[in-house]
């Protein structure tokens, strides 16, 4: 398993694909770990050369002491990106990992060839309900939000098909450490970026689940409709991880907006 030590923290992450092509960073949703865009990243490992890493005190990475910022976060995948030795990539981030790759082409848009935002805005939530949700995990942990957890991730579909893999992936939410979860609520909980992505120049897709409740649709086509050029398209049958729920369907919206934009 491959690690680096950016500053102080060190970070997990894994290579798939050729070196040879294009890059693309995965980065995933809070609670969760770089293993959710697995089935989407064997997918598309012939096209790509593909980065995926856990964020601070997330999956196998360490912890720094919070509050986060979104531009923090960002400056991780720069400085993964400096480790490997990449100088731009296309980013793909879903939910905070969306704020995050929101961040990285605002603060470093040279490093950043194209975007897919997947269930995310350019502002989820609001501070009183970050802040709740910080109170709660600072009173009782990560495991107080495992059932709604599960209910906000995958659609009643898909729990009732799968609940082996709900269970799963319930565990991979109590991997997460509290000041990971903490730290990652601040910056989801300070970032704003609605009056900034129009500066966006990036080729830019939207993505969301079509029974998403954390990040509904109409927070994705609001995204979509303050970013230039930017193309929006509803996953069916998927709440908050598409990328979960429905590779097959991520992937098939991925590849065609990378044709239209020459990216592959």
């Amino acid at each position: 398993m491959p690690f680096v030590q950016m500053g102080q923290i060190v970070h997990h992450f894994e290579l798939k694909g050729s070196k040879d092509k294009s890059a693309l960073v995965f980065s995933n949703s809070l609670g969760s770990d770089l293993r959710i865009w697995d089935a989407v990243a064997d997918r598309l490992s012939e096209h790509f050369s593909i980065v995926l890493y856990d964020k601070r005190g997330h999956g196998l990475s360490e912890a720094s002491e919070p509050p986060y910022s979104a531009s923090d976060l960002a400056r991780d995948i720069v400085g993964l990106l400096d480790s490997l030795k990449i100088d731009q990539a296309v980013i793909c981030g879903v939910s905070v990992g969306g704020i995050i790759a929101q961040a990285m082409a605002l603060d470093h848009p040279r490093r950043v060839r194209a975007l897919v935002l997947c269930d995310t805005g350019a502002r989820i939530g609001s501070v009183e309900s970050w802040q709740q949700r910080i109170d709660t995990v600072q009173s009782g942990g990560v495991q107080s939000l495992k059932t709604t957890t599960m209910e906000r991730w995958f659609s009643q579909g898909f729990r009732k098909r799968f609940p082996a893999d709900v269970r799963g992936y319930a565990n991979m939410l109590l991997q997460t450490t509290v000041k990971g979860y903490i730290g990652t609520c601040c910056a989801l909980r300070d970032a704003d970026f609605r009056g900034d992505v129009s500066r966006l120049k990036q080729p830019t897709l939207v993505l969301c689940g079509a029974e998403d409740i954390a990040t509904p649709p109409e927070l994705g086509q609001e995204l979509a409709g303050l970013i230039s050029g930017s193309r929006f398209s509803s996953i069916a049958n998927a709440a908050h991880l598409p990328c979960v729920e429905q590779p097959a369907a991520v992937v098939d919206c991925m590849m065609q907006f990378f044709r239209e934009v020459q990216i592959v």
